[in-house]
């Protein structure tokens, strides 16, 4: 598998998490566990942005290798 493919899997399960967590947030009463899933809703969004950008970084490597060959 590539790190492209790679990358890709991990955005997509850090968005599946993301989701779970703001599914979970609004499930439930409590509001100790209602803060607690959306700061880990908002760390997955710090995630995805982070893969994303090494998705991009990745990206321009590789058309840089095309050059210069």
């Amino acid at each position: 598998m590539t790190v492209k493919k790679d990358l890709e899997k991990a955005i997509a399960a850090a968005e599946s998490a993301k989701g779970s967590y703001a599914s979970f947030a609004t499930a439930t009463d409590d509001k100790t566990a209602q803060e607690m899933f959306k700061q880990m809703s908002q760390d997955m969004d710090r995630h995805i942005a982070q893969i994303n950008s090494r998705l991009s970084q990745n990206a321009e490597n590789q058309l840089q290798n095309l050059q210069n060959q």
